[in-house]
C-alpha cells in the first residue's frame, strides 16, 4: 500500500469528457449512471461531495450531431450551450434515480477573484452542502472568454477543479481522467514509461516529462493536471489522478487502494 486510508469529509470529484462521451462521440450513459451511483453512495455515507463536470461541448456536438468541433468561439459557445442543457438534464434524471438531489452552479474565472462575488460562490456552495445537494460545477462557456486584460476563462477544468478545491476546502480532489495516473513518459509511446505512485511536490523536471492532450473533445493535458495538483499541495490539500473509465474506482482510491497517482505532502 503506498498511500494510507483516505477518509475526507468533503471531496470533489472532476470527470473529464473522456468519462462521460465515447470515443465515437456518442453518451457514455453507463458511466455517467455509475458516477451518480458512486456520489449518491458517498452522500449517504455522510459525506460532503461536488463534481466538476466537463463535457458540455462533447455532449452537444453529439445533440447537434456534428463530427467536429468548431473553430470560432461563438460557435462553440452555442455547442457549448445546447450540450450543457443536455448534460445536466441526463445529470439530473441519473441521481434522481438514487434519489440524491443536485444543482447547477457554472462560474467564470472573474467570479471568484472579486471578493464579493468569490464569497458569494463560497456561501453558496456552502449551503448547497449543508442541504445535502451535490452541487455539479462547470465553466460557463458560453460567456466565458480570453481576451486581452478582460481574462474571464479559468482555461480548463483541471484548474477549476482545483479552484473549486481551494474555495471550498475540500480535503481531497479525485480527478478522473483518461489515464491511470502521472507517468514519467507517455506510456502510449514509451512502454518503459514510469508510472508514479505519489508525488509531494510539483517541480520543473516533472512539469518536464508532462506531454500534451491528443484528445480533440478535451482542453486539457498532462501539464493542467500537475499544475492543478500544484495548487492543491500549495492549499495543503491532497489530489488523486486516476483513470475515469470506471468511476466505481473512486470506492477503492478512499479505500486507500494502489491505484493511480496520489499528489500529497509527504507527513511531518
Amino acid at each position: 500500500m503506498y498511500k494510507e486510508n483516505l477518509e475526507p469529509k468533503r471531496i470533489v470529484v472532476k470527470v473529464g469528457t473522456t468519462t462521460l462521451i465515447y470515443p465515437n462521440g456518442n453518451i457514455n450513459l453507463a458511466s455517467i449512471d455509475e458516477l451518480a451511483l458512486v456520489l449518491s453512495d458517498l452522500r449517504n455515507r455522510g459525506k460532503e461531495v461536488i463534481l466538476v463536470s466537463s463535457g458540455a461541448i462533447g455532449v452537444g456536438l453529439n445533440q447537434l450531431q456534428l463530427s467536429q468541433r468548431p473553430v470560432s468561439i461563438p460557435e462553440q459557445q452555442a455547442v457549448a450551450a445546447v450540450g450543457q442543457a443536455e448534460l445536466m438534464d441526463i445529470y439530473s434524471q441519473r441521481f434522481q434515480v438514487y434519489s440524491q438531489q443536485t444543482a447547477q452552479v457554472l462560474l467564470t474565472r472573474d467570479i471568484v477573484e472579486y471578493p464579493e462575488s468569490r464569497n458569494n460562490v463560497i456561501n453558496t456552495l456552502e449551503e448547497l452542502l449543508n442541504m445535502g445537494i451535490v452541487p455539479i460545477i462547470n465553466e460557463n462557456d458560453t460567456v466565458a472568454i480570453d481576451e486581452l486584460d478582460h481574462l474571464t476563462k479559468f482555461g480548463d477544468n483541471d484548474q477549476l477543479s482545483a479552484i473549486v478545491s481551494e474555495l471550498t476546502r475540500a480535503e481531497l480532489l479525485i480527478m478522473l481522467s483518461d489515464v491511470d495516473g502521472f507517468y514519467s513518459d507517455n506510456p502510449l509511446k514509451n512502454t518503459q514509461a514510469k508510472l508514479y505512485q505519489r508525488i509531494t511536490k510539483i517541480d520543473d523536471e516533472l512539469m518536464k516529462q508532462a506531454g500534451t492532450s491528443n484528445n480533440h473533445l478535451g482542453t486539457g493535458g498532462m501539464v493542467s493536471k500537475l499544475k492543478a495538483a500544484k495548487r492543491v499541495l500549495d492549499a495543503k490539500g491532497s489530489m488523486v489522478l486516476a483513470n475515469g473509465k470506471r468511476p466505481k474506482i473512486i470506492f477503492d482510491i478512499l479505500n486507500g487502494a494502489d491505484i493511480g497517482t496520489l499528489f500529497k505532502e509527504e507527513l511531518s
